[in-house]
């Protein structure tokens, strides 16, 4: 039977800060992130992202120096992004195949450089087609699953052998992850993970991003067909019992605050890791926010990593990674 007032008091754990620590549920800590990194041609180049203050596209030797920060910060993996240039794009991006490309170069840079950190390489023909979709279109623009697949299986084995640890593959067809396990299989990449992009909505958040990776007006028609209608909370749990099936070591909601329920049922129901992806549009958000004088931002950025963590993630990917990973430091 519970205790009623006075004798319980749920204030009293709360009235000193040494236990409020000691009550806390969740932790947060530099190694729960995950820093967005974007690549772009070049020496010494960093190109400011408008779209997202603070955020800027790096050359490859220079996104060497942002590993080593993060390093230093305890935070423990990288995502990386290519600005693929304009003419490098093509109706079925083959530059995704090129074992020379901008994604490749910075994998093999950061491994030479800072090998204890992990790379995590986003698998999807966006960044590389010159119609901005996720893979290759047919006469109506609708985008064909299995010859996609078929080549985001060499895209997935092309960044494993630039070094990456962890394979992301965020394009939603269906199949996609069980043909890029057999082949990490079939060519002895047995360690590289796959972190499944499973429940990947067609969201209003991504507009920054695809800024930031040159796609901006370059995409006809839009993502529906593919990516999840926002409405559907049960569909995204099957979308993730199949990847899991297929062989994901891990799976990802995509965005992230406006999709904790979906966060907190996979948890629940699988019991595996689930990491959220807290997207540009969110980032832009709060810095519009801070601009605007209506938030703190150091308050804003762990309050809302600190719901991810308590929804049920074991990681969160943050453009805020950086800054979080160093208030968390003290």
């Amino acid at each position: 039977m519970t205790a009623s007032f006075p004798a319980l008091r749920l204030r009293r754990p709360r009235a000193t800060a040494w236990s409020r620590a000691l009550h806390a549920e969740t932790v947060l800590t530099p190694s729960d992130l995950i820093w967005p990194l974007f690549i772009t041609e070049g020496q010494g180049v960093e190109e400011p992202v408008s779209s997202l203050p603070g955020v800027s596209r790096w050359s490859v030797d220079l996104i060497v120096d942002r590993a080593r920060e993060a390093r230093d910060a305890g935070i423990p993996c990288l995502a990386l992004f290519p600005n693929t240039p304009r003419e490098k794009r093509s109706e079925r991006g083959e530059e995704a195949l090129n074992p020379d490309n901008l994604m490749c170069r910075a994998t093999r840079a950061i491994k030479d450089a800072v090998p204890d950190i992990g790379i995590l390489t986003d698998v999807a023909l966006d960044p590389y087609t010159a119609h901005g979709h996720d893979g290759i279109i047919d006469a109506d623009g609708y985008v064909l699953n299995d010859i996609t697949s078929e080549l985001l299986v060499e895209q997935a084995l092309n960044q494993a052998r630039a070094g990456a640890d962890v394979i992301a593959p965020s394009d939603m067809m269906d199949g996609r992850v069980a043909a890029i396990r057999a082949a990490l299989e079939g060519e002895s990449f047995v360690n590289v993970q796959i972190m499944a992009y499973s429940a990947k909505y067609a969201s209003a958040f991504y507009g920054p991003f695809r800024d930031a990776v040159g796609s901006r007006g370059l995409l006809k028609g839009d993502k529906r067909t593919y990516q999840m209608d926002p409405a559907n909370a049960e569909e995204a749990l099957r979308e993730i019992e199949a990847d899991l099936a297929e062989g994901a070591d891990s799976v990802m909601v995509k965005p992230g605050l406006p999709y904790l329920d979906i966060i907190r049922s996979a948890k629940s129901r699988f019991q595996v890791p689930v990491f959220a992806y807290q997207v540009s549009g969110e980032y832009a958000m709060i810095e519009a926010a801070v601009a605007a004088g209506a938030a703190d931002r150091d308050a804003m950025v762990l309050e809302t990593l600190m719901a991810f963590k308590r929804a049920g993630c074991s990681g969160v990917l943050t453009y805020h990674a950086l800054h979080a990973a160093r208030l968390l430091n003290g």
